[in-house]
């Protein structure tokens, strides 16, 4: 009587929402059938069985958040009944109004009615009293609905006065929320306070926004950074673009040429291309390329491996092809992980200049800026329009020191300003 419980489709993944089923209660399934669509923090994925028999019971509505490693789904095999084998959840469960006990850690986003708020107070729900020990500032009436449906008190973020924990908060967080990890950092968050007669909509976190602000406030309060810019002349770049397009046929972006020159110019210089590994420093022997990608909830970095021996037609093709199935969601998880370092592009914005955050556990990051007209002094002392463009690298100070980036930066400039090198 096996249970199908929500997998872990990416490393970053905690809970991930149940689109759609695929299958119905009473159908048939055989191993690699797909049974549903779910959405994680970074794509949309089909969800395969690896059970056949039966779909005895489906626990999770479509539109469910789930917990990975919860329960969304019982499989009988031929001859089994429901009652052979008491239903256990791998992660803690809450009493909802109506349904077995027995069901998922589902949360939908809305706060508990009154009746179900009165039946888990009364039934004292399934998790005890896991708050015990637990050193919050909390309501005692949120205190006691966290303790009945499971919800550790340390993983939910207060909306009260001065961050404190109330009700709606417990009721609104996921059943069998886990505790911090050891030695994690905790850093309290301001909330906003309601402000009178201000009309407001209040948008809940999809999970790629929750955890791209987990990740980027980890970067930012335990990684530390400094920045470095430059400023090449792009007039050269624009003559060799031109030049490629014509010669070949084929069409290629200023960004495909930065990307390349990336990939070149941490090969020449190693020691950017590495990650701070706790009691050393891993320094990569090929560049993975992560590559900054807009999508409606936030920011994706699919990656381009051994970026380095690709032609330029062929990391064209790699980003565009990135792009457009990070936009549809349907990335792979091994095609967003093993990156080494990352380049960010904002010039297609019009933005001139900015600083990215480094995306862990990588040690480097690439801002690129727009190509832009300016006035430039020339080799003859005279003032002509030129094309600048910025190129801003943020480091892990861990890893990086300020003279090794300075040296990656020059490599960089070279093949940009003499793009003609990135065809040998």
């Amino acid at each position: 009587m096996p249970e199908i419980t929500m997998p872990k489709l990416s490393d970053t993944m905690t809970e991930g929402t149940l689109l759609r089923w695929h299958k119905k209660k009473g159908d048939k399934i055989e191993v690699g059938d797909i049974l549903a669509e779910v959405e994680t923090d970074k794509a949309t994925m089909e969800m395969e069985s690896f059970e056949e028999g039966t779909l005895a019971d489906i626990f999770v509505p479509e539109g469910g958040k789930v917990l990975v490693g919860a329960a969304l789904a019982l499989v009988l095999k031929d001859g089994e009944k429901a009652g052979d084998k008491p239903k256990a959840s791998p992660a803690p469960t809450a009493p909802v109004a109506d349904a077995p006990a027995a069901r998922p850690a589902v949360s939908t986003g809305r706060p508990l009615t009154p009746r179900a708020r009165a039946a888990a107070l009364r039934s004292g729900g399934a998790g005890g009293n896991v708050n015990a020990g637990v050193r919050v500032k909390s309501t005692p009436l949120a205190r006691k609905i966290a303790d009945a449906r499971g919800v550790r008190l340390d993983a939910v973020k207060g909306t009260g006065p001065g961050g404190r924990i109330i009700a709606f908060d417990v009721e609104s967080a996921p059943v069998g929320s886990p505790a911090p990890a050891a030695g994690s950092s905790s850093v309290a968050a301001i909330l906003p306070t309601p402000i009178a007669g201000m009309p407001e909509t209040r948008v809940p976190l999809s999970g790629m926004r929750r955890v791209i602000a987990e990740r980027l406030l980890a970067s930012k309060t335990q990684i530390p950074h400094f920045y470095l810019s430059i400023e090449i002349d792009a007039a050269p770049m624009m003559a060799f673009r031109k030049e490629y397009i014509a010669a070949s046929g084929g069409k290629i972006t200023f960004n495909d040429i930065a990307l390349s020159a990336v990939a070149r110019a941490a090969m020449q210089k190693p020691k950017v291309n590495a990650a701070f590994a706790g009691d050393a420093i891993i320094e990569y022997g090929s560049v993975n390329l992560s590559v900054a990608i807009a999508v409606e909830d936030g920011l994706v970095t699919p990656v381009i491996r051994d970026a380095q021996k690709l032609s330029l037609k062929e990391i064209s093709a790699a980003v565009k092809d990135l792009a457009t199935r990070a936009r549809d969601k349907k990335l792979k998880p091994d095609e967003y992980a093993g990156g080494t370092i990352t380049v960010s592009n904002l010039g297609s914005y019009g933005i001139e200049q900015f600083c990215a955050i480094v995306n862990p556990p990588q040690a480097a990051i690439l801002a690129v800026g727009a190509i832009v007209k300016k006035p430039v002094v020339n080799s003859c002392d005279e003032i002509e329009i030129g094309h600048r463009m910025s190129i801003t690298l943020s480091g892990d100070h861990r890893v990086v020191d300020g003279a090794v980036a300075a040296e990656y930066m020059t490599a960089l400039r070279k093949l940009l300003e003499s793009p003609a090198l990135l065809l040998l």
